[in-house]
């Protein structure tokens, strides 16, 4: 390791005292907002990675896309990505061999985001998940290294030797460990925003002068100069997270927002599905568009879910049973799901970060681990929405299902890639699909 690289990797965002973390500026001698790996600098806005997951399925014969770009034709599931079409892969033939060996919710699900073999019979070890194996990597960066979302309670209990853990969480932290699940749309917005350091000016840049002065040491003549001028704005910054501006100087990427632009929702779980999900969304797109974190998981529901959709019209069945139809309001309700996916998208499509949008910024998956309700997982519903930083052309069909090597995690490594981590084998795949 180069003589100032620990230095660099552990000072080089913040600027840290006892109870108090403030933002640097940026600097020519040091990246802010992303890590110069590969031909990407501190003034490119950095990969974002959403996950986003509908348990059960969908309708059999209305999850289709065929053609490319403007003349891509969608099935009626996939109706409300209609505006999204030349930003978005659909991505058929993929699956995960350990799923099949259950064959019930459970052992399709647990491993979803690792392709890992599930244990049974009352222990519980998975994989860990690519969107945390992404947070010990690439989180780092910023506050939150990965929100974890849902917006329906875990179950606990044990369906034919499986625990139903493995139904309710898609993230995992680590093979025995399910990332713990924020459903409270109020506490995942404190955890992005609430500043824990307080609001004493006064006391926080002198809780960090000792770091600053270290740091001074080791920075250039310019950048001495630019610290010496941020930490006498520092008494004017009152949220831990900011890259203040300094008189129209070369800043390098910022976010695009720097505090939230939304009242805080209320205590509680609201009883509205709609609208817990959609604070959900708002909060995933708040967190990116601030840089508070890069890497979020959003589970919209349980597999084997118990969730009714009054707002619908659908409130004769829970989702798990009508999962076992091909009725209209089983599409109804299909198409709900894919609106959540639109409505992100469209959210950050209009966020303009440089060149690119922050759509263009993000690889959004949406996923589930059964194609249907009669739990087909030979084959994934699978799209990929978001350009990946300009990496990922859109607008395209990828058919896997006759060819060889069709593990969901080849996936996942070219996913990763996007983002600089390349980890050489991840579950059951050691190689990328070259054509994401």
């Amino acid at each position: 390791m180069a003589p100032n690289a620990k230095h660099l990797f552990s000072r080089r965002r913040m600027l840290r005292g006892a109870g108090a973390a403030i933002a640097l500026p940026w600097l020519e001698s040091m990246p802010v907002w992303a890590e110069p790996r590969d031909g990407r600098d501190a003034s490119e806005a950095p990969v974002r990675l959403a996950v986003l997951f509908a348990g059960n399925g969908f309708h059999s014969k209305e999850w289709w896309a065929k053609g490319e770009g403007r003349e891509m034709e969608l099935g009626k599931v996939l109706a409300p990505l209609q505006d999204f079409r030349r930003k978005m892969l659909f991505i058929r033939g993929l699956y995960n061999e350990e799923a099949l060996k259950g064959n019930i919710h459970s052992s399709q699900t647990g491993n979803l985001l690792s392709g890992a073999p599930l244990a049974s019979g009352g222990e519980i070890r998975s994989g860990t998940s690519i969107d945390q194996v992404l947070a010990q990597r690439y989180g780092a960066s910023t506050k939150v290294p990965s929100l974890v979302l849902g917006c329906e309670k875990s179950n606990p209990s044990v369906h034919k030797n499986y625990s139903m853990l493995y139904s309710s969480h898609i993230s995992w932290s680590s093979p025995t460990t399910p990332t713990p699940l924020e459903i409270y749309p109020a506490l995942a917005f404190d955890r992005l925003f609430k500043d824990e350091a307080g609001k004493g000016d006064k006391s926080v840049l002198d809780a960090v002068l000792a770091d600053a002065a270290d740091l001074r040491r080791g920075i250039g003549t310019n950048d001495q100069r630019k610290l010496d001028e941020y930490l006498e704005s520092v008494r004017d910054v009152e949220k831990r997270i900011e890259n203040a501006g300094k008189r129209g100087e070369l800043q390098g990427w910022r976010p695009t927002l720097d505090k939230p632009n939304v009242a805080r929702p209320a205590d509680g779980i609201p009883q509205d599905i709609a609208e817990h999900m959609r604070l959900m969304a708002d909060i995933l797109v708040l967190g990116f568009q601030t840089d508070t974190t890069r890497i979020t998981t959003l589970k919209l529901n349980n597999d084997h879910s118990s969730l009714r959709f009054p707002n619908l019209g659908v409130d004769y069945m829970i989702h798990h049973l009508l999962s076992h139809s091909d009725t209209a309001d089983w599409l109804k309700v299909n198409q709900f799901f894919l609106s959540q996916v639109a409505y992100i998208a469209r959210k950050l499509d209009a966020i303009q970060e440089g060149p690119r949008t922050l759509l263009d910024n993000t690889m959004m998956l949406f996923c589930s681990s059964m194609l249907t309700g009669s739990h087909e997982a030979r084959q994934l519903p699978v799209i990929l929405v978001g350009g990946g930083g300009g990496r990922i052309q859109g607008g395209r069909v990828l058919d896997y299902l006759e060819k060889p090597e069709r593990q969901m995690c080849r996936l996942y490594l070219s996913m990763m890639d996007k983002m600089e981590t390349r980890p050489g084998k991840f579950g059951d795949a050691s190689k990328m699909l070259d054509e994401v």
